[in-house]
């Protein structure tokens, strides 16, 4: 029987399940996919296709899993600020041949009556937060960089997130778990009932989560807008028709 030929996705993203869900007609019948997560969330969304859940063991584990599995395009639909595995992705596909792609989505931009202040890191953003000496501080930087806030005093920071992050008792932070996509009825109602005066977020992009930045925009909050991380050069396109386009192209050619 013919090999179906296989795309590995690097998946965790809303863009990741977008490009899974256009693809699962064609599973088994022309194209065969495996999904992977980072295993970063408990309870990622269970798509179509193979899905495998962990690290690969570096660039060499990855050209390897490449060349055995084989994989004959890749897509790194990561989270735009994943930056090891980007970086570890590109090097191993470069290793084994194998053809990559990147859908990642469109930045935020500013526009008329926005207040951002942009930092490259979490280091930078605390220290910003810390010069501005705020009351109370949104978080919405996830559970996993919270480490460069902790020694700031004075402001209570809110820390939103999708999963309990591990709150210091001696430090002024409240927990609001939820899930996106949020609403701006619901992001303004959040920054005026909680008196937030300091934002501090990711410059993730995409739809689901942008009401905040509209909402602080009419409510008068700074925003603390922590840039991407460099990564390396590779084919980018921003839509998952681009990104279907691409395989198929590859796959007939292969």
């Amino acid at each position: 029987m013919r090999r179906l030929p296989t795309a590995l996705v690097l998946g965790g993203t809303t863009e990741a399940t977008a490009l899974i869900e256009a693809l699962a007609p064609r599973i088994g019948r022309d194209l065969d996919v495996v999904v992977s997560f980072a295993g970063r969330t408990t309870r990622p969304t269970a798509p179509a296709g193979t899905v495998r859940i962990g690290g690969f063991g570096g660039v060499d584990g990855l050209a390897e899993y490449l060349s055995s599995t084989p994989v004959d395009v890749a897509v790194d639909a990561l989270h735009p600020f994943a930056a090891v595995m980007p970086c570890n992705a590109a090097e191993a596909c470069r290793a084994v041949g194998v053809d990559l792609l990147r859908l990642q989505r469109p930045s935020w931009s500013t526009t008329d009556g926005d207040d951002w202040a942009p930092v490259a890191d979490m280091s930078e953003a605390s220290a910003e937060v810390a010069l501005r000496s705020p009351q109370r501080v949104l978080l919405t930087i996830g559970r996993q960089e919270l480490d460069p806030f902790r020694p700031i005093v004075g402001p209570t920071f809110l820390v939103r997130s999708i999963e309990p992050p591990d709150l210091d008792g001696a430090w002024a932070a409240v927990s609001i778990l939820d899930r996106g996509p949020f609403h701006l009825e619901g992001e303004r109602d959040l920054l005026a009932r909680e008196s937030v005066d300091l934002l501090v977020t990711k410059n993730s992009g995409g739809t689901a989560t942008a009401a905040k930045l509209t909402a602080a925009r009419e409510l008068g909050v700074p925003v603390v807008m922590v840039e991407r991380p460099p990564k390396p050069p590779v084919l980018t396109v921003s839509s998952v028709d681009e990104a279907t386009a691409w395989i198929d192209e590859r796959v007939q050619e292969s």
